[in-house]
């Protein structure tokens, strides 16, 4: 499209019932290429930005319908008006920030980065590439005030990290956010990401030199690129897939557009106030590259999330 610390997680609810309450994935801690296991690493803020991605989880898998306020129907994600509110400095620096970022799309210096860990296994993740991410890249991207940032956490085995280094060696030929379109795409989890599949997938992405991207794909930089993702991801406490940090504040699950919106605009008022990267860049210079390429649908249709293997009652559907 622009086309989780390690701890063990509380125990996942079922997550059959893909109606429009807000949904995430639950994550169990893997270990990192290097074998090990590390706690927290962002500081005492995390712990609490933790509790949260792992309370949203909670709320978005509960199968009794307590995701949502029943006298107001709202999300139960809210996200407060105050701009302040929900925000930790310290997950704001995560933002790469790096123009020359592959697996990212929009304004280095946008006043607003949202960064999303991941996995093309997540059917849920993939409602949010479908049916949010476009309607975000067109409405705030495109007019240079927010920066989209990819994670790869894959968390349901193997097919999933084969997935992730597949994008990875696809954005090494300027092909990413077209290969995740065509991974996204209804259907395309179905065939699985085995190695036949993911090289089908990266020609559909226009991948010009399949060999180069195969070669790629199983290389060491590829193995190191999406590690380091995952470790970010579990150092944050992410359990959960999708998991969103904007300007900061977490949310977790594919949360229904104006969830998104609201963030997105609090975050942006507040960068008007605070000094920093893209605190004062002049939006409206549209997207330097990649700009939201092989993006598809356009519908805000109510969130939904999925369980990885080993969680209770989970689903990978």
């Amino acid at each position: 499209m622009p086309t989780p610390k390690k701890s063990t997680p509380s125990k996942a609810r079922s997550n059959k019932d893909q109606s429009s309450k807000p949904q995430s994935s639950k994550a169990l801690p893997k270990k990192s290429a290097s074998g090990s296991k590390k706690p927290l690493v962002y500081g005492a803020a995390v712990v609490v930005a933790a509790g949260l991605l792992g309370f949203a989880s909670y709320r978005a898998t509960a199968p009794d319908g307590s995701s949502r306020d029943t006298s107001t129907g709202a999300p139960a994600a809210e996200v407060s008006a105050d701009p302040q509110a929900g925000v930790y400095p310290e997950l704001a620096k995560l933002a790469r920030r790096d123009a020359d970022d592959k697996l990212a799309v929009g304004r280095a210096d946008a006043p607003v980065v949202l960064i999303e860990y991941a996995d093309f296994k997540c059917g849920y993740c993939g409602k949010f590439a479908r049916d949010t991410e476009p309607e975000l890249i067109k409405e705030y991207v495109e007019d240079g005030t927010l920066r989209i940032e990819w994670r790869n956490f894959p968390i349901f085995g193997e097919e999933s990290e084969n997935a992730a280094r597949a994008s990875w060696a696809a954005g090494q030929q300027d092909r990413f956010w077209e290969f995740h379109a065509a991974a996204y795409a209804e259907g395309a989890k179905e065939k699985g990401f085995g190695k036949d599949q993911v090289k089908a997938l990266a020609q559909e992405a226009g991948v010009e030199d399949l060999a180069r991207f195969m070669k790629d794909l199983d290389g060491e930089a590829a193995r190191a690129a999406v590690a380091k993702d995952q470790e970010q991801a579990y150092g944050i406490g992410a359990t959960s897939t999708p998991s969103f940090l904007i300007n900061g504040r977490p949310l977790a699950g594919a949360q229904p557009k104006e969830t998104f919106t609201r963030a997105i605009e609090a975050a942006a008022e507040r960068a008007k106030t605070t000094a920093g990267p893209g605190a004062s860049g002049d939006a409206g210079q549209g997207v330097p590259r990649g700009s939201g390429q092989g993006v598809s649908g356009n519908s805000d249709q109510g969130a939904s999330g999925n369980s990885a293997p080993g969680a209770s009652g989970g689903s990978d559907k």
